[in-house]
């Protein structure tokens, strides 16, 4: 005999009651979603999106008529509150972004977690990820690896978070924004080395998909023979060589360049500031604050 579960989901229906599904969606090729996902998205009573116009296409390219609600970044402190009174009162709900996996580097944390607390069910519908599907085609090992999301905007903290991965024993792997890649590209060349291998998988499952592989510097060089980069990118940086698994130098204080350079270029403490700031990428008064901390 089969359990009433087990026969709800052989109808191939949804079960009554609130219950919120996060369900992946395509993230570039619009075939690559699950028979489960289109299920989910037909049945519950309303869609949760990153960016209904963008959700939008999808449905609509598959006949969903389901009603759609956003929910981002901007609205999702009170917009979460408001999705868990639907769901407290019995709504089914699916999570979307716009491409991938809610929660992933997009908005989903808050309600997910609210969710939980108010022991609303929450059920996953796997599919597509951008860095998955980045890291095994990489080339690089995949047994061990670190996805941490977007690296820093601001060049001091990129840099910092860079020399924090110099002797890594395992793949690490990065989203990046087109227009910061090529300057992303140079740091590591500066902190990690030349010879360190990286792979950018860029529009990966779009028309134009490109995976470049090989080592920093040479990669660095075909980007800057490009007169403009689009596109989504995935930035994996393969582990530490032995060789270079060595204690990195000690990094060089505020305090000790304030002296370097007024000594050598005579400038005042003010001017060694800027420059400071300026190589760090960093604002002066961070700088500032920085050297007054090391006195």
């Amino acid at each position: 005999m089969k359990s009433e579960a087990e026969s709800v989901a052989s109808q191939g229906t949804l079960p009554p009651g609130p219950t919120l599904y996060l369900v992946a969606t395509p993230i570039g090729n619009l075939e690559d979603i699950t028979l489960r996902a289109l299920r989910v998205m037909k049945e519950v009573d309303l869609v949760a999106c990153e960016d209904t116009r963008q959700t939008q296409k999808l449905l609509n390219h598959y006949g969903i008529t389901t009603r759609t609600i956003s929910y981002h970044e901007h609205n999702e402190m009170t917009r979460a509150a408001e999705l868990i009174v639907d769901l407290e009162q019995g709504t089914r709900m699916a999570l979307v972004t716009d491409a991938g996996m809610p929660g992933i580097s997009d908005p989903g944390f808050r309600l997910i977690s609210l969710a939980i607390r108010h022991h609303v069910p929450v059920v996953p519908i796997p599919g597509a990820s951008a860095f998955l599907a980045g890291l095994v085609a990489s080339g690089l090992p995949s047994d061990s690896f670190r996805f941490s999301g977007f690296l820093p905007a601001k060049r001091g903290q990129r840099r910092d978070a860079l020399e924090n991965i110099k002797s890594s024993p395992r793949t690490q792997v990065f989203y990046e924004a087109p227009h910061r890649v090529t300057e992303t590209l140079e740091d590591i060349v500066d902190i990690l080395g030349a010879q360190r291998h990286v792979v950018i998988a860029r529009e990966v499952t779009k028309l134009h998909e490109e995976f470049l592989r090989g080592y920093a510097g040479d990669v660095l060089n075909t980007l800057k023979s490009r007169a403009e980069i689009k596109g989504e990118i995935t930035l994996l940086i393969g582990k530490a060589d032995e060789s270079s698994q060595k204690p990195a130098a000690p990094r060089i204080t505020v305090r000790q360049r304030v002296g370097q350079i007024m000594s050598e270029e005579k400038l005042d403490e003010k001017g060694a500031l800027k420059k400071i700031a300026k190589e760090m990428g960093i604002s002066k008064s961070e700088a500032y604050r920085e050297l007054q901390r090391s006195k």
